[in-house]
């Protein structure tokens, strides 16, 4: 886990809410945890390394 954290405020439809935590509480997360997990894999997805550096291939880049 990360050593230093930041807030991110997420602004949800209620009902949303209520079916991220009740899912949640069904498989043992935290919404946190599973919001965590989607940015890990968005970032993933989109080639960005943010162990060392936040950075965004570039479409040069992209095409090697």
């Amino acid at each position: 886990m990360e050593s230093k954290t930041a807030r991110l405020t997420v602004l949800i439809d209620p009902v949303k809410k209520k079916a991220l935590e009740d899912l949640c509480a069904a498989q043992d997360l935290t919404p946190s945890q599973v919001v965590r997990q989607l940015i890990r894999d968005y970032l993933e997805q989109h080639g960005v390394d943010y162990t060392s550096r936040p950075r965004v291939p570039t479409a040069a880049e992209k095409q090697r």
